[in-house]
């Protein structure tokens, strides 16, 4: 009889001993969920900004990884390095004004190339001759895989004169590295070993 109570109470332990194992296994899982799903919550609430809208009403607005537009922000800024250096006027003060904005998207390969043709008198010639001169980008081709980013840049160049107008093929070459982002370089990247790979004619058309 003894013995008989003695197994009894050892089974009774023994079924204890497992609800206790599997309450805390459940307690555990239900902890380890709850703390997942508040970090997730939170993580949700951080992409999310609010705007207040003229200190009237809060607008909602959603944050974004900066990196996934900075292919983009790649290409507008050697865009708009092109735009302005290879856009010119009959206007001494409009080619330095344009000038000095492209130098701060570009390290002293710019510059250098810039002085080069202003010995040459280049510039001096479109002033002189009254010529009109502007640039239409046709592709900017970055590679993403390698750091710095090697660029390459294909324009079409138009040399307008009061006589005609000369259609010239442009192709550059350059690198881009990441920079301070300022009002004078929004994107944050700077251009470096900037080249002219090919500047040649492709026809002249009378007017």
């Amino acid at each position: 009889m003894e013995f008989k109570t003695l197994r009894n109470i050892e089974n009774s332990f023994r079924q204890i001993r497992l609800y206790a194992i599997v309450f805390a296994v459940l307690c555990t899982g239900i902890t380890g969920y709850a703390v997942w799903h508040s970090y997730r919550f939170a993580e949700q609430q951080r992409q999310k900004i609010y705007v207040l809208d003229n200190g009237k009403s809060l607008m909602l607005a959603l944050a974004q990884d900066a990196s996934i537009n900075r292919p983009v922000e790649a290409r507008e800024h050697v865009r708009r390095f092109h735009e302005l250096f290879f856009t010119l006027a009959p206007d001494k003060n409009a080619i330095e004004g344009n000038m000095k904005r492209a130098f701060n998207l570009a390290d002293k390969s710019a510059f250098d190339y810039y002085k080069d043709l202003s010995e040459k008198g280049y510039f001096n010639r479109i002033i002189s001759g009254n010529v009109q001169q502007r640039i239409e980008i046709d592709s900017v081709v970055c590679n993403f895989e390698t750091y710095p980013y090697a660029v390459h840049t294909y324009a079409k160049q138009f040399i307008i004169r009061s006589s005609n107008v000369t259609r010239r093929n442009l192709v550059t070459s350059c690198f881009l590295v990441n920079s301070v982002r300022s009002d004078n370089n929004p994107q944050g990247f700077n251009i470096e070993k900037f080249a002219v790979v090919e500047n040649k004619d492709i026809e002249v058309i009378e007017r």
